[in-house]
């Protein structure tokens, strides 16, 4: 796609993903998160740009809607020149019964809205396998490719930029990720906000033409581990991170109850100098 005229607003929209989880932290204490690091580069072309971040973490897909995209709608003064970053269903997608056909029909309702209001809007398919193994890990990733190529379908349907993150085999290494497997550590959000400013038709600076952007460039081999060494990873990711996200569901109960998001309104973005 070609590049976008001058941006006024960004807005994001989305879950923990979106919020920045496992991210450095900013002055305030809450996450940084590839949707703030993009705000920054978008600013340095276009210094008028505000932006705000509604994402919440633990949203469910009807939650992003009800709770962020229509506040979305009324914060935008001049559809034509903002930007909507979507990312709803992952967490739907993880609950053992979701019917994947009326998530995806969901889904692609809402993006249908954001598009008939004007707006540019930016879509993410799901990393598939965050370096994980066994059973539980190809389970979820066989549910989270049937999702993608239903998101990739929506995007092409309405027009929609995506940012493939799945098609970046790099962002697949465990160290990219937080020990959770379910958030970006730092390096994996660096990367996403480059990848997704590259979707959005701007030349990041320090790629040069003809070569691989460094953003898919896969890290040092890390040292070998053993099989045992896996499956003791393995059994202390459940033991430490599924567990409780289980334990969770079974109350009711969300990582979001109580979270309000960081950015609820339109602010100026002041983007730090360059090193």
């Amino acid at each position: 796609m070609s590049d976008l005229p001058a941006l006024k607003r960004f807005l994001a929209l989305g879950d923990s993903f979106t919020e920045g989880m496992s991210d450095e932290l900013r002055p305030d204490g809450r996450y940084r998160g590839w949707a703030d690091r993009l705000a920054d580069a978008l600013a340095e072309k276009d210094p008028e740009l505000t932006y705000a971040n509604l994402a919440v973490r633990g949203k469910l897909l009807d939650q992003v809607v009800v709770e962020q995209l229509n506040p979305a709608l009324r914060m935008m003064d001049d559809p034509t020149t903002t930007l909507v970053s979507f990312h709803g269903g992952p967490n739907d997608a993880l609950r053992p019964r979701v019917d994947l056909g009326d998530l995806t029909r969901r889904y692609d309702r809402a993006v249908r809205l954001l598009r008939d209001s004007g707006a540019t809007v930016m879509l993410f398919t799901v990393i598939e396998r965050a370096g994980g193994s066994g059973r539980t890990a190809a389970r979820l990733a066989q549910r989270f490719e049937a999702l993608n190529d239903a998101i990739r379908e929506t995007a092409t349907r309405h027009g929609a930029r995506l940012v493939d993150q799945a098609a970046v085999p790099a962002l697949q290494d465990r160290r990219m990720w937080n020990p959770d497997r379910l958030h970006l550590a730092p390096e994996g959000h660096r990367r996403v906000a480059a990848l997704a400013f590259q979707t959005l038709g701007r030349v990041d600076a320090s790629s040069r033409d003809n070569e691989s952007p460094w953003w898919t460039m896969p890290l040092p081999p890390p040292p070998p581990a053993s099989r045992s060494q896996e499956i003791a990873a393995d059994v202390q990711w459940l033991r430490s991170h599924l567990a409780p996200w289980i334990g969770r569901r079974l109350r009711g109960v969300s990582s979001g109850d109580g979270v309000r998001s960081k950015d609820s309104a339109p602010h100026s973005v002041v983007s730090p100098p360059r090193k």
